[in-house]
């Protein structure tokens, strides 16, 4: 790590740190990406010197463990929780630490599934359920980035739309969202997906994955207006996951009955259940 790295820790990694200094030494392992990598620090008095010579107090190592659901930044000295506030859709976000990879929260409703899994198998779950995915892919509703960053392994695209430049924001500042900024094969679209959509070409996309926000905060998403203009986009015989939420839940089986009826009308000819992934498969 070189020069003005910016450094990322949660409460997961500062144990390590608080038990070395437990334990009396003068270095220890710690990642400074949560969890992505491990590099060795200096232990003082006085606090820890990160690898570009910056320092982190013991007091603030202390208040960083005592911060379980935020992720922190450690640049020029500085000590920041990662967390924005969107003026124009008066949400708020932050970044919320987990033993993997970290999900974002959207007014305190996180992104992915965390319970009995992480967000990157929650990931790999949609992932897996539009086998080989190949050709462009279009990605609905970026988030993190880490459905893009995943597909863009095997895909020759990956046309990514987000609405809130915000969100953005906090995926800067995730170590697991580097590909989405670095990876060639991955466009950002800024904008409404409902509207953007449009400008894109018929029949140009070998699979969409819609990962939508819950139904009250997008509503226009979950539109059979919306299925239509993705349906002009796939390719014969392309195929889209549908991100719906907990198939056992009494709201998500609602859901699922109501965008089941609506990719019907217009115009998908079948529509399989996923469970595993809390979501649909529709075929063209």
């Amino acid at each position: 790590m070189q020069g003005n790295e910016l450094f990322v820790l949660s409460h997961y990694q500062t144990q390590a740190l608080k038990r070395a200094r437990q334990e009396s030494r003068r270095t220890a392992q710690v990642s400074l990406d949560l969890g992505l990598s491990t590099v060795e620090v200096a232990l003082s008095a006085e606090g820890v010197t990160l690898p570009d010579g910056q320092q982190l107090p013991w007091a603030e190592v202390e208040a960083i463990s005592a911060a379980e659901s935020a992720c922190f930044t450690i640049e020029n000295q500085a000590v920041e929780k990662i967390q924005f506030f969107s003026e124009s859709l008066s949400r708020a976000y932050s970044l919320l630490p987990t033993p993997g990879a970290p999900t974002m929260l959207v007014s305190g409703v996180p992104m992915h599934r965390i319970k009995g899994t992480d967000p990157y198998r929650d990931t790999l779950q949609k992932i897996r359920t539009l086998p080989p995915l190949r050709g462009r892919v279009l990605d609905i509703c970026t988030g993190l980035g880490y459905t893009a960053i995943e597909a863009a392994k095997t895909a020759k695209e990956v046309v990514t739309i987000e609405l809130d430049p915000t969100a953005l924001e906090v995926a800067r500042r995730n170590p697991w969202s580097r590909p989405l900024f670095d990876n060639p094969r991955i466009r950002q679209i800024v904008g409404d997906a409902f509207e953007e959509v449009q400008a894109l070409e018929p029949e140009s996309f070998a699979c969409i994955i819609h990962d939508p926000p819950m139904l009250s905060l997008a509503g226009d998403l979950y539109s059979a207006e919306f299925y239509r203009r993705l349906l002009r986009l796939l390719e014969r015989r392309g195929r889209m996951f549908h991100y719906v939420g907990d198939p056992d839940s009494r709201s998500g089986r609602n859901i699922t009955r109501g965008v089941v009826r609506r990719l019907q009308e217009a115009g998908f000819r079948k529509v399989g259940r996923r469970p595993r992934a809390f979501g649909l498969v529709a075929y063209k």
